[in-house]
């Protein structure tokens, strides 16, 4: 049987993914840059949910709950703002933007897609949705006080606002795992109606 590693995310326009860019270059010349695998702007998705290995028959149907969750959302407007590490800067293990939509629109579509997708035996997530696109993970070989010494400079950092898009459709992707790093194909698009569907 063939298993496809899955996930679901709003893919980034050209203007996002330059203004990544130029951020990462940026922060690959700080004090410590070197100790992360910087993700390629092209690579970079906001992820909504991951699915894990799913079996390729299964594909239309989970496009199907993508497109029944993206009926309820009309199209909305987000900010690329904010810098920060997961689980903290003192244990800094990933570097991260934020991601910003006041309207409530992206929480809303994100809270469809876990009861679509849970429907069809996907687990929702323990943990509250953080909108964010990873910029690097440190290596493991990163020593504590320099996960804190990176996590320190990164909360001193003043971003502010990056680059905005309007969010016009919600993709399946699936994820190929390399050694050069994963390669993306998206495998289905649901678009959000410009007229969304009531309750």
């Amino acid at each position: 049987m063939e298993m496809i590693r899955s996930f679901v995310a709003i893919e980034l326009d050209a203007g996002i993914q330059e203004a990544l860019g130029q951020l990462e270059r940026r922060l690959k010349q700080a004090p410590l840059g070197r100790l992360g695998r910087w993700v390629a702007p092209e690579c970079i998705h906001l992820t909504l949910k991951f699915l894990g290995d799913v079996p390729a028959e299964r594909v239309p149907e989970i496009a199907q709950a993508i497109k029944m969750a993206s009926a309820g959302t009309a199209p909305f407007e987000i900010a690329v703002a904010g810098l920060g590490c997961f689980p903290n800067a003192t244990r800094a293990r990933v570097i991260w933007v934020g991601i910003e939509e006041p309207s409530g629109a992206l929480a809303s579509l994100q809270a469809a897609l876990e009861r679509e997708l849970a429907r069809l035996g996907f687990k929702p997530e323990g943990r509250g949705f953080t909108p964010h696109l990873t910029l690097a993970r440190v290596r493991d070989m990163a020593q504590n006080h320099e996960r804190a010494e990176l996590g320190a400079w990164v909360k001193q950092q003043n971003v502010g606002t990056l680059a905005t898009m309007r969010v016009r459709e919600v993709s399946l992707m699936q994820s190929v795992l390399q050694p050069a790093g994963a390669i993306y194909t998206r495998l289905s698009a649901s678009p959000l109606p410009l007229q969304p569907r009531e309750g």
